[in-house]
């Protein structure tokens, strides 16, 4: 059970050094027990305390990170049942499966694309992270140059599964450097994969037949001080593998059931028959709850929605995403060229933006804060009100960049305009279009 902020309190040492941020530690262990700071930021608490207190502040969803290098990444660490409670912390990773059995030079093409998949939204990069070599039955020699191959030649993060004892010793062997995630530990041969991730530092899968099984074979491997764990319920049919998730998520957060506090994998590639339907049921994963979710290949059709739906659903509710205010120069703009305004809403930004470089004509966009609200949202919300982008317009700076006096708000704002006009007087302002994609036609127009 989390400690109360009194009882973080007691076990800190009450130094009132402001050192991590805060003028007093009551503060601190208040903001600590809200889950608004770290442990680390308090230099002088005792090694005792702080292990009392990284336990009684652990997640209920034990983090795994996999991988290492530019796409290492971290599963489970989730905190809440429903987004709105707080938000979802660490992505579900997106997998594709990689036969061992395949030819040098098929998995080099492959890779080739793979590597390539990477798509710019609201100004962040999405790609996927994990690749899965799965065993062919072709021997510890293939399903280790496989692995050795991906690991050594692509950024993309390793899942290495068998239940072969000698063909996951190779595969550790060579592919053990970019700290891969083993599957599967089961009941016939968990000591030995235990054994395997234990003496290499690496996480383990545990795949049972139900959840209920899964609950000794994960007791047996803490026990052992195996701690980086992902299950799987077993599951391939769709709505007893949904209920598992669902399941699992209120065990480990409700009930404190450490023994299923973990992130899970999940698998649509053994559950459909094309990928079409493997993306459908990925989706499902992806908001409840899976961890990892493994697909039988990547193609862009399939991955573009599933990571824009990824993008969306651990994007915090409560804080929108936001672009700083400020001038933004599109194209090369001089003192001639046009001016526009509109709130800093990510997604509105880089729309608008994306649409004015689709122009070809050289513009000033200018990025209000509204606290992250979009243009109809933020008008009434009073976040977007003709008296303050007026005074807006005046500060930032722009009347020295241009010699004229025109300024495009956009068509949803059109309201606000007689009073942008009173804060800027001699200034034209001229209603712009209400949709971002009529945009360069009304700029090729002015």
């Amino acid at each position: 059970m989390a400690l109360t902020g009194i009882q973080i309190f007691k076990l800190l040492p009450k130094t009132n050094c402001k050192e991590c941020g805060v003028p007093t530690c009551l503060a601190f262990a208040m903001n600590l027990a809200s889950g608004k700071a770290e442990l680390d930021s308090c230099p002088y608490v005792s090694d005792e305390a702080r292990e009392k207190l990284a336990e009684a502040s652990a997640p209920p969803i034990r983090p795994v990170k996999l991988g290492k290098g530019v796409r290492q990444t971290t599963t489970g660490g989730e905190t809440v049942l429903y987004r709105h409670e707080k938000t979802f912390f660490n992505p579900t990773v997106i997998a594709a499966t990689i036969p061992s059995d395949i030819d040098a030079s098929a998995l080099d093409a492959k890779l080739k694309i793979f590597n390539a998949f990477q798509y710019e939204r609201v100004g962040l990069n999405l790609r996927p992270e994990l690749l899965v070599v799965k065993d062919a039955g072709k021997g510890a020699d293939a399903f280790a140059a496989t692995a050795k191959k991906i690991a050594s030649e692509s950024e993309f993060n390793l899942a290495l599964m068998t239940e072969n004892i000698d063909v996951m010793k190779a595969g550790v062997e060579a592919a053990g450097f970019k700290r891969p995630l083993l599957y599967a530990a089961t009941a016939a041969n968990l000591d030995e994969m235990a054994a395997i991730a234990k003496s290499n530092d690496l996480p383990l899968a545990v795949k049972a037949d139900s959840v209920a099984a899964l609950i000794p074979l994960t007791e047996k491997l803490t026990a052992m001080g195996i701690k980086d764990l992902v299950i799987d319920s077993g599951s391939r049919e769709i709505k007893q593998a949904l209920q598992d998730q669902v399941a699992i998520r209120r065990a480990a957060l409700k009930a404190g059931n450490k023994a299923l506090g973990f992130p899970t994998i999940t698998f649509p590639c053994e559950m459909a028959s094309n990928l079409d339907m493997e993306t459908l049921i990925g989706a499902m994963f992806v908001a409840k709850y899976g961890g990892i979710v493994v697909l039988s290949d990547f193609a862009p059709e399939s991955l573009f929605p599933l990571l824009l739906e990824r993008l969306n659903i651990f994007t915090d509710p409560q804080r929108p995403m936001t672009v700083v205010e400020g001038i933004f120069p599109i194209g090369n703009p001089d003192e001639n060229s046009p001016v526009a305004v509109t709130t800093n809403f990510a997604l509105t930004y880089f729309i608008v933006s994306g649409e004015i470089e689709a122009s070809k004509v050289p513009c000033w966009l200018l990025i209000k804060d509204s606290e992250g609200l979009s243009v109809l949202t933020a008008w009434a919300a009073g976040k977007f009100g003709g008296d303050d982008v007026g005074m807006f317009v005046k500060k930032c700076g722009i009347m020295d960049k241009v010699k004229h006096k025109e300024l495009i708000i956009p068509g949803y704002a059109a309201a606000i305009a007689g009073d942008v006009e009173e804060e800027l007087p001699g200034w034209t302002i001229t209603v712009g279009p209400r949709e971002a994609a009529h945009l360069p036609a009304f700029l090729k127009t002015k």
